[in-house]
């Protein structure tokens, strides 16, 4: 689980929308409130990276 405060700060690299956390499988994401796009939670470290985001269809396929 991530901090709520450091969610309060994080942004989408895209958008500059906020983020909600998201555990889907047993995996952990930042989603973007507005474009949609899922960034991977790696041993607790948010991966706010463009080219790491991945499109909700993607994400649940698995």
């Amino acid at each position: 689980m991530i901090n709520k405060d450091l969610l309060t700060i994080l942004a989408c690299p895209v958008c500059k929308s906020d983020l909600e956390f998201i555990e889907i499988k047993e995996n952990q994401y930042l989603k973007c409130l507005k474009c949609n796009l899922y960034y991977p939670i790696k041993e607790d470290i948010p991966i706010l990276l463009e080219d790491e985001a991945l499109k909700e269809e993607d994400v649940k396929r698995g």
